[in-house]
């Protein structure tokens, strides 16, 4: 595990997200690369409610880091109960938008309320890492299922890129997650590591974000080529870009 030091004032965080490129928290499509964003994100939300239903068929789900509401709305479409919490409030008005209402802070539900909670991609920016955890841990019901996305520091596009490399994104991500420390850190908390997911996509993305960092010439055609030699590579070490690690609350 690798942490982001000195890490930002937590007074600071907000300012960081404050970017017209800082695409999660917007709908936008005005470019090509949004587009394809735009795209790829909504044909992977049936993919992982395909893997939610495959441990969990329905219940009260709690998305942590909601963005702008896409995959709660999907969810609910799909049957779910939902909540979301999002402390972004242009991301919270784009949500309220399509009828998901998201709040600022979880503080509010009781203990054991959620059947499900996710968070894709969020983990790596909480200030209060241990903390953080042990929320979840009150939220969730006995043997909840708790759903982590994080980059992984140890795959391929990683190694290519080394300080370029756009998943490591300081100073918004302060904590950047191996395999070995995700299950370490959970099982010392009373988490068992259930099931771990690809997220193939990611590699392309990080890829060509990354190229744009080393302001590359050709950069989308290296990217998508990185990111396929990623892929290629994780077949045999199962190293990918970001996975998806789902954890069942043992106590």
């Amino acid at each position: 595990m690798l942490v982001t030091f000195p890490a930002p004032e937590v007074s600071e965080l907000a300012g960081f997200y404050k970017s017209d490129e800082y695409i999660s928290h917007t709908d936008s499509r005005k470019t090509f690369f949004e587009k394809l964003y735009q795209n790829v994100k909504s044909h992977m939300l049936d993919r992982k409610l395909k893997w939610i239903g495959e441990e969990k068929k329905t219940g009260r789900i709690l998305d942590i880091g909601a963005g702008t509401g896409d995959f709660l709305a999907r969810a609910q479409k799909q049957g779910w109960e939902i909540a979301g919490v999002e402390p972004s409030a242009e991301a919270r008005d784009l949500a309220s938008q399509k009828g998901i209402n998201l709040i600022e802070d979880p503080d509010p539900f009781p203990s054991k309320s959620f059947d499900v909670i996710s968070m894709w991609h969020v983990l790596e920016h909480v200030p209060d890492l241990e903390r953080q955890i042990r929320e979840l841990k009150r939220l969730l019901k006995d043997d909840g299922l708790l759903i982590i996305a994080v980059p992984n520091f140890k795959s391929f596009d990683a190694y290519k890129y080394k300080n370029d490399w756009a998943a490591f994104d300081v100073p918004r991500h302060l904590w950047h997650f191996s395999r070995n420390s995700i299950e370490r850190i959970f099982r010392e908390l009373d988490f068992r590591l259930q099931k771990t997911m690809p997220l193939k996509f990611d590699s392309y993305y990080v890829s060509l974000l990354s190229e744009k960092n080393k302001k590359s010439s050709f950069g989308f055609a290296k990217g998508f080529f990185k990111g396929l030699l990623s892929n290629l590579v994780a077949k045999k070490t199962r190293e990918h870009s970001s996975l998806v690690y789902f954890l069942r609350k043992t106590t």
